[in-house]
């Protein structure tokens, strides 16, 4: 199944900032992850394994697939997920078959807030960044997604400069 969000990415040095600011709104600390996303290359949108440690739920791994124009604005994306129990096996099958584009590094402090997805993101090689996934119901009207990441970008003050419209792994192919 096909399932839809709406995003924003921003540069935001100051996570703690955000951590305080996301507790102020009510939000959940959901948990802390360690993220690595091998990015493969793809025929369309973008093919990643991620690997996961989770403060909370422990070591786990899963293929996504997503689309998404690149755009310095919130926007739609596209996605699938599937668990992946052994992740070493299909990495190397799909470097084999694809092969690897980059890998991602990142450390993901997550808050929860009411179906928006709240990532303060440390990036090796990047640096801080602060990205809202409005995670959408089926049948429900992106316009409800856009007006939360509105709200939620004049909370956390983002300016719109500070927003990014492509992936970490094209911002660490661009070097």
């Amino acid at each position: 199944m096909t399932r839809r969000n709406v995003e924003l990415k921003a540069r935001y040095p100051d996570l703690q900032a955000g951590a305080d600011i996301a507790g102020g709104l009510g939000s959940t600390d959901a948990d802390t992850l360690v993220q690595v996303d091998t990015y493969f290359h793809a025929a369309d949108g973008r093919l990643k394994l991620r690997e996961i440690t989770s403060r909370v739920k422990g070591e786990s791994a899963e293929l996504i697939w997503y689309a998404r124009p690149d755009s310095v604005a919130a926007r739609t994306s596209q996605f699938h997920v599937v668990p992946v129990p052994r992740p070493a096996p299909i990495i190397d099958a799909l470097d084999a078959g694809l092969g690897i584009q980059v890998v991602v590094r990142k450390t993901r402090r997550l808050f929860l807030h009411e179906n928006v997805r709240i990532h303060l993101d440390e990036v090796e090689g990047l640096g801080n960044f602060l990205e809202f996934e409005a995670v959408l119901e089926e049948g429900q009207d992106e316009a409800d997604g856009y007006a939360q990441l509105e709200t939620l970008q004049r909370d956390f003050k983002i300016h719109d400069e500070a927003i990014v419209g492509t992936s970490y792994s094209d911002l660490l192919m661009a070097g």
